[in-house]
């Protein structure tokens, strides 16, 4: 575009709209009803969002009102305030709550802090102990307190910065996990079986961050880390 064209556009963009001028690309933009309804229509069933997620697309009350019909259409579930998710329907056990992770993460965005999966529910995402937690563990960087979703309950512990130097990566995952089961019960077998669920990505960051583990948890992350011979 020419600097004169630019400088015509401009101009144009500052007049008031007359009724015989067309409407410009931007002024089609779709309503937040429509942008919410589209983000919604490609997420996979179980998917948790929060309010906060469609911010972006409109005012507090038109973001609640669309969330609000989608709900109504069967299209939404509410699960708690502000947090919704794309229901996930199983053939013989009807309606199934969503993934603890993924309502954490809903919490994330919602709230601004950030959650570690920790105690049993770290060991049992690695596979590493088959105990299914009915309240779901997570360190956090947030304030102490339990968050009932749907039917589910998720403690967050508040904790030290030390701790949560690695949450969201597979580093702290591990951590979190053998830290739980303790040393005494870690054995040769648990580790190769761990070992075999990681990929190289996942290992090139356990090498890099095992000095910010517990020394006997960072001597296990850098075996896991090795490259088999």
């Amino acid at each position: 575009m020419s600097e004169k064209s630019a400088k015509i556009s401009d101009m144009s963009a500052s007049l008031p709209e007359s009724r015989n001028t067309p409407r410009t690309r931007a002024q089609h933009k779709p309503g937040t009803d429509a942008s919410i309804r589209k983000l919604i229509s490609k997420a996979s069933p179980g998917k948790v969002f929060s309010a906060a997620d469609f911010a972006h697309l409109g005012s507090r009350a038109a973001v609640d009102k669309a969330l609000s019909r989608l709900r109504n259409e069967g299209k939404l579930r509410r699960l708690a305030r502000g947090i919704y998710d794309v229901p996930r329907e199983h053939d013989i056990f009807g309606i199934l709550e969503p993934e603890a992770s993924t309502i954490a993460q809903s919490i994330e965005r919602k709230s601004a802090v950030r959650l570690q999966p920790s105690g049993a529910y770290a060991a049992n995402l690695l596979g590493l102990s088959e105990q299914v937690p009915l309240k779901p563990s997570f360190l956090t960087d947030g304030p102490s307190r339990t968050v009932i979703v749907g039917h589910q309950a998720l403690v967050l512990k508040h904790t030290t910065p030390k701790n949560m130097a690695t949450a969201g990566r597979i580093s702290g995952l591990v951590i979190q996990a053998l830290r739980h089961l303790k040393k005494e019960n870690i054995g040769p077998d648990m580790i190769a079986s761990l070992k075999r669920r990681l990929t190289r990505e996942d290992k090139a960051v356990l090498k890099r961050d095992y000095p910010l583990a517990p020394v006997w948890i960072g001597n296990i992350m850098r075996e896991l880390a090795e490259d088999d011979k």
